[in-house]
């Protein structure tokens, strides 16, 4: 029975849920109406619903007709060309909102267009939105400022910047992946590595290229000037920025790049000098996507779980809109590396060309 003093409180998914003896997941697959729902847990959800009047204080908008559900969903955005980081955190973000019954909605925008306004928000909100999702965002104040103004929860996967702590975030080791990375080459004999990276204020870019200077400090090994760049995680910078440092009077013998879309641009740099992969140069890239296993040779990787920081981005999210608080406000899923066929002992330790023929 509901006294005064619940009555007062706002009624969320969760105390649905907690009411009706079910997990939020089944608690919303009951609100929108999906079918793998047992008839006896659905009329006990629904009751629940009811009795908190849930429905009613989350409807928008003109009245809806008897028996009318609200659709839950949750926006996903992505900042520029999506490409197969995206795609593999896509994977994640659909399969845990399929099982939760929510809808999905994916939209990309570029930074420099207008769009992520305070209408924009207020209209995610009339349309049902119950979470926001951002991948590897350039975010500003005034973004988070909007949707925390319409009541939509942000979660925050890599971000490229993080305006304020407390935001809802998550990642992965992203140190100790460079650390692993740069360890890698040092362990196979090289000395001088070279980091081509993503944008030098990105937060997952400062974490990788840290754990590679900490690794190359470890080891007492000098990074020499020219041999860290910045990029975009693109293919383009991978073939720019690597044919730039393979053109130094003394070269690199290997390349951490910062992901495995600027690994694959490194080997391609690699072949248009002559150079072989691995034998002249060895690679390292980071994620693990599929391009690590179609490149030749295949790509020595950082592995993030990018489906399960996907599948925990909708989890938190949820909770979130459930009324939820959180243990953590950031995230950090484990990365690992795989060693495949990018990398090798070095032939010369001081140079990063092939060898004369004799």
């Amino acid at each position: 029975m509901t006294t005064p003093a619940t009555a007062a409180r706002p009624a969320t998914l969760a105390s649905v849920a907690a009411s009706a003896g079910v997990s939020i997941a089944t608690a919303s697959k009951v609100l929108n109406g999906r079918g793998d729902v047992s008839p006896r847990t659905r009329a006990r959800v629904q009751d629940q619903l009811q009795r908190h009047n849930y429905v009613a204080r989350r409807t928008r908008g003109p009245a809806r007709p008897p028996g009318a559900v609200d659709r839950a969903s949750i926006q996903v955005i992505f900042q520029g060309d999506l490409n197969a980081y995206g795609v593999e955190i896509l994977q994640g973000v659909l399969a845990a909102g399929a099982e939760a019954g929510v809808v999905v909605v994916v939209s990309q925008h570029q930074h420099e267009e207008a769009g992520l306004t305070a209408s924009w928000a207020q209209e995610l909100a009339a349309a049902g939105r119950r979470a926001v999702i951002t991948v590897v965002e350039d975010l500003t104040p005034e973004v988070i400022a909007a949707l925390a103004s319409a009541g939509v929860p942000l979660v925050v996967i890599d971000a490229l910047n993080m305006p304020d702590t407390r935001l809802t975030s998550v990642g992965s080791t992203n140190f100790a992946g460079g650390v692993a990375a740069t360890r890698h080459l040092l362990d196979l004999g090289h000395r001088r590595i070279a980091y081509l990276g993503g944008p030098a204020s990105a937060a997952c870019n400062l974490a990788r290229l840290h754990g590679y200077r900490a690794a190359m400090e470890a080891a007492g090994v000098p990074v020499p000037d020219g041999f860290i760049r910045y990029g975009h995680f693109r293919y383009a910078d991978g073939t720019a920025d690597g044919a730039a440092v393979l053109g130094l009077p003394e070269p690199p013998t290997a390349v951490f790049a910062g992901c495995d879309e600027t690994a694959a641009g490194v080997i391609e740099a690699a072949r248009a000098l002559g150079l072989k992969v691995p034998r002249d140069l060895s690679v390292v890239g980071f994620d693990d996507t599929q391009l690590a296993s179609l490149s030749s040779p295949r790509l020595t990787t950082i592995r993030q779980p990018l489906r399960g920081m996907g599948r925990v981005a909708v989890g938190n999210a949820l909770r979130l809109a459930a009324g939820e608080t959180l243990d953590a406000n950031h995230v950090e899923l484990a990365t690992t590396l795989i060693v495949r066929e990018s990398t090798a002992a070095p032939v010369r330790a001081t140079s990063g060309r092939p060898p004369t023929p004799g």
